[in-house]
């Protein structure tokens, strides 16, 4: 069976074996996918050219020692007629300079590379977050959550690092290479060939090990996703771990994917050894051939002890950047691994757009919604919607039911534009839902989902994300119309009380009441109810029932339940089945009616008496 995944240069959607959408990564080699990701991240460039200037000044200050020591040799003291100090002490002041302004050079530049480095990643890491979030749902449930939270963090990370530790010091390792091998002409251009002669090979040996690196650190990337994913999910799954007692079956899942991990560091790690010892074995052969051929150079007239003594300066100056260098390009395989990925997620074109400042604001009140042939599908799935065409009149509170995968709660979902329909539109007061902006919808459309959740902070807190800036007095406030300051005050800090991580220190039911007041505050125009009184008793449902009149009355409500108290009380009933809606009308029409309404109905009213 194949599934759509979106296709990340064209955005379109092509054929994949996996399950569900996955978030596609940039496919182009390494200099391209730098080049991506500083259009996309431009804080990294901005700068860069006083840093470079810095890099460069530091990079010929070293080469300052080699030439002040060839002088003080030649010239002072080896000079005919004996030793000349004033060329000694002229080049050690020279030379006391050189160090000072290389020094200087060298701390300003990192200063520079940290700060922008620094800036440009906090921008990566705050645009992939937010990127994550334009995403839908869809995409959002391509990956595991630990995959996906590890791409704005740990890919991001490996980046950092190399910037911060190896890029810019490979530009200064190429340009001292480059510089260090002009010098060294100047001074003997056989001890320089025979330089490069050692060299070359290695260099085209490390270009054939280098695509493999690259590819084994790509493999890296993604099992590290993939463990953080099965830690993830065990660590959110731990109530249910426990209870089935397979805590040992998820120890060996995320085992496996620890040892998937580390198998794959491994095999990464002897292509590195290689190339670094590769470069101690040529390093030492062209030391010891520079002093033997030196040597022979220097008894023939053709070099003299200062500039047999500079060359060695020189040749140590050229083999720390080359074997530095080596190390560095191996850890930007690994970075260029990480960025591939960030790209991938920056450049996945979300499927559900805001169209942003060009967005049309629907009229001011009530919001009427208008259903016109639409149809869903998730991808590689059966159609869930069919050709769905029906009208909610504003102040309308409609009780949406039906059997467990009937259309119900992808309905909300699309009219909250949590999705996209696959087909046909979705018009709220005459303007299509997808020329609203993000902001206006979110403003005037609420959803209660059926879990929820709540974040780790205070229960007023929590509320106020209806409401930011929403004072204590207008949070209690909300809870005195719902009817639930009784409960508020029974918690240990009342407003204060803190949830805990996604609410868990409140029982299920409690963490709707907080959800409810969260949604109440916000005030919007429509709001959807997906299951809210599922997870209450009794008593807290007729009390919520109580308060919900009060906050659906004199706006459009949807409230999809099992329990049908709710659909009692709306003043029409959608009845879906099969992702079309059958049945609609009031509840007493329906009841009366003996269709599928009817039996659901009869069904849960006999639950109700047992």
């Amino acid at each position: 069976m194949t599934t759509a995944t979106v296709d990340p240069k064209a955005g379109s959607k092509t054929d994949s074996p996996a399950g569900g959408y996955r978030l596609p990564e940039a496919t182009d080699g390494g200099y391209a996918v730098l080049r991506r990701g500083l259009r996309l991240a431009p804080e990294f460039t901005k700068g860069l050219g006083v840093t470079i200037a810095l890099a460069l000044v530091s990079t010929v200050g070293r080469l300052v020692i080699p030439l002040t020591v060839q002088q003080t040799l030649d010239r002072g003291i080896l000079a005919k007629g004996g030793p000349d100090y004033g060329v000694v002490r002229t080049m050690v002041a020279l030379s006391a300079v050189a160090v000072l302004i290389t020094a200087l050079s060298a701390y300003l530049m990192n200063v520079r590379l940290y700060t922008t480095s620094e800036r440009g990643l906090s921008a990566v890491r705050a645009k992939a977050f937010r990127h994550v979030h334009d995403l839908s749902m869809l995409h959002q449930q391509s990956e595991q959550r630990g995959a996906l939270v590890s791409r704005v963090t740990s890919d991001i990370d490996t980046v950092t690092v190399f910037i911060q530790q190896g890029g810019m010091f490979l530009f200064i390792a190429a340009a001292q290479v480059l510089i260090v091998t002009i010098v060294m002409a100047l001074y003997s251009w056989q001890l320089t060939l025979f330089v490069w002669a050692c060299f070359v090979p290695m260099f085209l040996i490390m270009r054939r090990i280098q695509a493999r690196t690259g590819r084994a650190y790509g493999k890296v990337r993604q099992r590290y996703g993939k463990m953080l994913g099965e830690v993830s999910e065990s660590l959110v799954g731990a109530d249910v771990l426990r209870a089935y007692g397979i805590e040992e079956r998820a120890g060996r899942r995320i085992g496996e994917a620890v040892r998937s991990t580390r198998d794959s560091q491994l095999r990464t790690q002897r292509l590195i050894v290689v190339t670094f010892s590769m470069g101690e074995l040529v390093a030492g052969v062209v030391t010891a051939g520079i002093v033997v051929l030196g040597v022979l150079l220097g008894v023939g007239g053709h070099l003299t002890a200062g500039e047999l003594t500079a060359m060695m300066f020189l040749v140590t100056l050229f083999i720390s950047p080359v074997q530095f260098g080596t190390e560095m390009l191996n850890e930007a395989q690994n970075a260029i691994a990480g960025w591939r990925r960030i790209v991938g997620l920056l450049e996945a074109p979300p499927d559900v757009v805001d169209p942003g400042s060009t967005g049309v604001a629907p009229a001011e009140g009530p919001l009427g919604v208008a259903f016109e042939e639409v149809g869903f599908a998730y991808p590689g799935g059966a159609p869930v919607l069919h050709a769905l065409s029906t009208e909610i009149k504003p102040r309308t509170r409609v009780a949406v039911v039906g059997e467990t995968g009937s259309g119900k709660t992808t309905f909300a979902k699309l009219l909250t534009r949590l999705m996209d329909p696959t087909s046909g539109q979705i018009v709220i007061n005459g303007v299509p839902l997808r020329d609203v902006d993000f902001q206006t919808l979110r403003s005037r459309m609420v959803m209660v989902p059926q879990d929820g959740f709540l974040f780790d902070m205070t229960v007023g807190d929590n509320v106020r994300y209806g409401k930011p800036g929403a004072t204590d007095a207008e949070v209690r406030q909300a809870f005195d119309d719902l009817g639930l300051t009784d409960w508020l005050d029974g918690l240990p800090e009342g407003l204060a009380t803190r949830v805990g991580q996604r609410g868990e220190s409140l029982s299920a039911g409690e963490r709707q009441l907080v959800a409810l007041a969260r949604a109440y505050i916000a005030d919007p125009d429509l709001l959807v109810l997906d299951e809210a009184t599922s997870a209450v008793d009794p008593a807290t449902e007729v009390r919520i029932g109580r308060a919900l009149d009060g906050l659906t009355r004199g706006r459009t409500s949807i409230a999809i339940a099992h329990r049908l108290s709710t659909a009692e009380a709306a003043d029409e009933v959608f009845v879906f089945d099969a992702g079309r809606i059958v049945e609609r009308g009031p509840h007493r029409e329906l009841v009366a009616a003996g269709g599928v309404y009817s039996g659901l109905h009869e069904s849960w009213a006999r639950q109700q008496r047992t």
